[in-house]
């Protein structure tokens, strides 16, 4: 009961701020598209969960810090998920100074992520996994895909629900504005 505490009041902050985050004004005008779907919040920072890489190492999202990170939790069974992924590659592509992180949360084998990482054409994302949900419980995500914009100190700054084209000129220009801040 205290952890499902925890999560609904962590996801009531994160969200609840929509548009009024220290970061709204610099947007203003530059939210169209998928970009609609963003919610600015006030810095929260991210919990602490051990994550499994693809040779099933413990980790974390500590190696990221310093950097802005685009964190997407995200499954192989989920349909908007395939979809969205050869987006998030393109934009790692594309901006590179930004880590671009997805997280397979559940049960992802990982022969499955590396045989949809090929058939998607990923090629230097990360294969991590939170095989229990843990990190995603902690952070309130219900569903997927879920994407959460992350500052060099590790705070959320920012979350979508749902899938968009994070490859778009208007994603990259949120995501250059929050980085110019």
């Amino acid at each position: 009961m205290r952890k499902m505490l925890f999560v609904v009041l962590y996801t009531a902050f994160a969200c609840g701020a929509n548009v009024g985050g220290a970061n709204a004004g610099s947007l203003e005008g530059l939210l169209v598209g998928d970009m609609k779907k963003l919610a600015v919040v006030e810095p929260v920072a991210l919990p602490e969960a051990v994550l499994l890489d693809g040779a099933g190492l413990e980790t974390s999202l500590a190696q990221y810090r310093g950097k802005w990170m685009v964190l997407n939790f995200w499954a192989t069974w989920c349909a908007p998920c395939r979809k969205e992924m050869p987006a998030l590659q393109r934009l790692a592509d594309a901006m590179p100074e930004i880590a671009v992180v997805p997280v397979a949360t559940g049960r992802n084998d990982v022969g499955q992520i590396v045989k949809f990482y090929g058939e998607a054409g990923v090629t230097s994302l990360p294969v991590l996994r939170d095989p229990k949900s843990g990190l995603a419980h902690q952070m309130g995500v219900l569903g997927l895909p879920v994407t959460v914009i992350v500052n060099p100190e590790g705070q959320e700054v920012a979350r979508l629900i749902g899938d968009a084209e994070w490859d778009s000129g208007a994603a990259q220009a949120v995501l250059r504005a929050m980085m110019a801040e």
